[in-house]
């Protein structure tokens, strides 16, 4: 079975690929998940990110954005101090305040998934070229889902971040064309084809 060559550098890695990257995502819990770890990774590699994902959920209560938007100092340091945690206030800071956006998110749109989704008018992108390796770090959409983000408080979440986060939750199918799931999720998924960006 072919893959994308990214996620061949250990198990963890293939088993998040295969069962997650790309898929399109509507659970907001899990939006969130992916978001904030991808604030986490800042400077970093996804690669770290899925290895101490577990020590995420432990330290952020399974991404429950409602607990997250409640933490105060205390909580801070007791997830400054989780062994293995990356170490960073800032970002922890961070999380806890797009808990709080994510929320005002949803009291305007009903879910964040409604929200992120009238983007790409509800279909997974596909970009033309992509699908043969061309994939850029960002694009005109991400840098636009960035800005009003932005716009909205968040933090952390610049162009190529968010470019990350529209491929993983599936708004933009960047599998490789000989990857088994670029096939799957182009024939079980409302799909729209767009020229390169």
């Amino acid at each position: 079975m072919e893959r994308c060559s990214w996620c061949l550098c250990n198990e963890k890695m293939t088993r998040y690929h295969d069962q997650e990257w790309g898929v399109p995502l509507h659970d907001d819990r899990k939006q969130f998940e992916f978001l904030m770890m991808e604030v986490m990774q800042c400077g970093l590699n996804w690669n770290m990110m899925i290895q101490k994902r577990e020590i995420f959920r432990r330290c952020f209560d399974d991404f429950d954005y409602d607990r997250i938007a409640e933490y105060g100092e205390e909580e801070i340091a007791r997830i400054l101090n989780e062994e293995g945690m990356i170490r960073s206030r800032r970002k922890v800071e961070a999380v806890i305040s797009n808990a709080r956006c994510f929320q005002a998110v949803r009291r305007e749109y009903g879910s964040f998934s409604e929200y992120i989704w009238k983007f790409s008018g509800g279909k997974t992108i596909l970009y033309a070229g992509h699908q043969k390796g061309k994939i850029v770090a960002k694009n005109a959409l991400s840098d636009q889902v960035s800005r009003d983000l932005k716009k909205r408080g968040f933090k952390y979440l610049g162009s190529i971040t968010v470019y990350s986060h529209l491929q993983a939750c599936g708004i933009i199918n960047d599998h490789l064309e000989d990857c088994f799931r670029y096939r799957e999720i182009v024939d079980n998924y409302p799909t729209v084809r767009r020229r390169k960006e």
